[in-house]
């Protein structure tokens, strides 16, 4: 690997030692940085624009958040993403800016594979006909907003009622997003090579309703009543539509996947162990 494309968190402050570092590769290790349009004022002159050049990875800067919005660049260039966290957790981060140098160094040497992971298609009908459609990364979440009421949803896997709840809302992840929001509110860890789903409510009405686990190739679909209520499709973090009564919002697998890159001296669960403090007395 030699031409790196840069994602950068803009709201970053700490930028010179950030710099200074990947100009130092720049010149010692023949490397080419590359920016992308919609950040070209942030860089320093020898990262150019990625005009017609080839790039061989993405490197996102930042944090879980500025990760999600670097893999829509991913997906567009169809080239691998991987992420140097500047921010607090950094769970989709395989690299800290104190080990770029040396996972670059591995990038070189080809020790790392590349994950294919699934990706989220969201759809929105209104009156049977198709409204808004996007894709999510982590996951897309059906929410009541700001008012204190709870919402009705019926809940359909390939046509076929699977439960009807109250609640605030419910989440829809992928493995990748398993260690989200949805896990925060009582949702299974799943490895993120998996091809599933995870759908977990948010404070349903009665103890019963559950988080539960769908095969990737399932069809889902969720209707609303409102009650009068704000209601909000939020997808990677970010609302992104209005929703009102009887709207159908149908979640299934997006037919494009987004590489990641993963470095081959860590795995999944070393990170859960660092990250999540999982199993730590």
């Amino acid at each position: 690997m030699q031409n790196f494309g840069i994602f950068f968190n803009p709201n970053y402050k700490t930028t010179k030692p950030i710099f200074d570092l990947l100009e130092k590769l720049y010149k010692s290790k023949d490397l080419h940085f590359f920016k992308f349009q919609q950040q070209r004022e942030l860089f320093p002159d020898f990262i150019k624009c990625v005009g017609n050049n080839k790039l061989d990875c993405i490197l996102s800067f930042g944090g879980d958040g500025t990760f999600l919005k670097a893999s829509k660049i991913s997906l567009e260039y169809n080239i691998p993403l991987m992420g140097i966290n500047l921010g607090k957790l950094g769970f989709l981060s395989e690299s800290s800016l104190s080990e770029l140098e040396k996972s670059i160094d591995d990038l070189k040497k080809n020790k790392f594979k590349v994950q294919k992971r699934i990706l989220l298609k969201t759809v929105i009908k209104r009156k049977n006909k198709i409204i808004f459609t996007s894709s999510a990364l982590n996951d897309a979440v059906i929410y009541k907003g700001t008012e204190p009421r709870l919402i009705d949803i019926r809940f359909y896997s390939n046509k076929r009622l699977v439960v009807e709840t109250r609640c605030d809302g419910i989440i829809i992840s992928t493995p990748t997003g398993s260690t989200a929001y949805s896990l925060s509110a009582g949702g299974p860890i799943l490895s993120p090579l998996m091809d599933a789903f995870v759908v977990t409510p948010l404070n349903p009405h009665v103890l019963s309703v559950r988080p539960m686990v769908f095969a990737a190739d399932d069809k889902l679909s969720f209707i609303l009543q409102t009650n009068g209520s704000e209601c909000i499709l939020q997808l990677d973090g970010k609302n992104s539509h209005e929703l009102i009564d009887n709207d159908e919002i149908i979640v299934a697998a997006s037919n494009k996947k987004i590489s990641f890159i993963k470095l081959t001296n860590k795995t999944f669960y070393q990170i859960l162990r660092k990250k999540l403090h999982m199993g730590r007395r």
